[in-house]
């Protein structure tokens, strides 16, 4: 097993968060986190279900009116306390999120302070919650609209931005005056349970931020059959928000969800194509390809084709492959052998349908879920990258001719 040696060893917590308490799974079932650099696991985390996530309901439905009834400022310090918090541990909170993600560390580090800019946010939004007056219809009346609370909220994050996903989340709710349960991504727990350990030490009172880890199907089923709660937000696959939209209409929970997509990113000739290639590394590179508004699809017009992926191929040569904790790397492992499995899998149907490799185009050496950042052209708009988000080091160009070419390709 991998040792995780941290500044503050009391950030790496393997239980979850329920109502200020840390506790295990009612049946003491736990499942194994691993690092995907090279398969060595972490640690483990509960494996809780439908009990255990009731009981965090119940304790954030207790916990609401307390938070409610606290002033904006009063919530807007807290909030604060747990932004200071996260930016006096970023070095560790970023460690860790490298180990249970992979991300380079510099990435792991600038999540982290991105994480506490929405709870430093929000917590000044939370004074600004104003209402509004409209003008009557009748003489004597006054029309007033104030703006509540609705009370316990839920979030189900991904594994790409384990840690700014939740406070994305939580920051809103919580400056709001609503109470709050997550659940984290099972490849990515541990980055949200040192947010639950800060937010304690930041004084967040018991039950108003909790966390649960474990079985995706019985805690979600748990949260939208629970009539205490009164908001969902989800981020992830479109195929998952889909379902979860439809368990919410049985109680008519409110629902936020970021799903997946399929950016296309359109370079025209008169483009300065040094700043066009800076753009595209950022977009499609970050993360190793695994974020959320990840480029998909390049439009380049034809006449500066040869150009641009002349320039492309240099800027994707020069990144280096490796351990997010080695010095200098900026492309690491995905996050399993599956994420890696689909990105060879629309290259290779890409190459079937008439493309061809620039650069990279295998697996890398370092094997695991290593993959060559990879270069392709000449790609067919039929091709399954051109329906199906990647999420990898994979970027595909599809010439064409004229601006109206690009739009309807896009």
């Amino acid at each position: 097993m991998a040792t995780v040696s941290l500044t503050d060893n009391a950030l790496f917590r393997q239980q979850c968060y329920i109502n200020g308490q840390w506790c295990d799974a009612d049946d003491g079932a736990t499942f194994a986190v691993d690092n995907p650099a090279n398969g060595e696991d972490i640690g483990t985390s509960p494996r809780m279900g439908e009990a255990e996530t009731r009981r965090a309901i119940d304790a954030a439905h207790q916990a609401f009116p307390g938070w409610r009834d606290k002033t904006a400022a009063e919530r807007a310090n807290l909030l604060m306390a747990w932004h200071d918090l996260m930016m006096e541990h970023q070095e560790d909170l970023g460690r860790l999120m490298t180990l249970e993600q992979g991300k380079p560390l510099p990435e792991a580090k600038g999540e982290i302070a991105y994480s506490a800019s929405f709870l430093k946010w929000f917590a000044e939004e939370a004074r600004r919650a104003y209402g509004d007056t409209i003008p009557a219809s009748k003489p004597g009346q006054q029309i007033v609209v104030i703006k509540q609370p609705i009370g316990v909220t839920a979030a189900i994050t991904p594994w790409n931005f384990p840690s700014s996903m939740i406070t994305r989340k939580a920051g809103a709710a919580l400056a709001a005056g609503c109470t709050m349960v997550v659940k984290p991504a099972s490849a990515t727990p541990y980055s949200a349970l040192a947010l639950a350990e800060l937010a304690e030490r930041a004084g967040i009172p018991a039950g108003v931020f909790n966390v649960i880890t474990g079985s995706a199907g019985a805690i979600s089923t748990a949260i939208t059959d629970s009539p205490i709660v009164r908001k969902l937000s989800f981020t992830g696959s479109t195929e998952v928000g889909s379902q979860l939209m439809a368990q919410c209409a049985k109680h008519i929970q409110k629902v936020s969800l970021e799903l997946g997509g399929n950016a296309p990113f359109l370079v025209f000739d008169d483009a300065n194509l040094d700043k066009a290639v800076e753009g595209a590394m950022a977009s499609k590179f970050r993360n190793t390809g695994q974020t959320c508004v990840c480029v998909n699809r390049f439009l380049v017009q034809e006449s500066i084709l040869d150009a641009f992926v002349e320039k492309f191929k240099v800027a994707i040569e020069a990144m280096k492959v490796g351990d997010g904790f080695e010095e200098g790397v900026s492309q690491a492992a995905l996050i399993n052998r599956g994420a890696s499995d689909k990105v060879m899998e629309h290259l290779e149907d890409a190459l079937g349908k008439g493309a061809r490799v620039i650069t990279g185009g295998q697996r890398h050496e370092r094997g695991g879920s290593f993959v060559q950042p990879t270069l392709i052209t000449g790609v067919s708009t039929d091709a399954q990258l051109c329906q199906d988000e990647t999420f990898g080091p994979l970027a595909a160009i599809i010439p064409f001719k004229t601006e109206e070419d690009a739009i309807r390709i896009a």
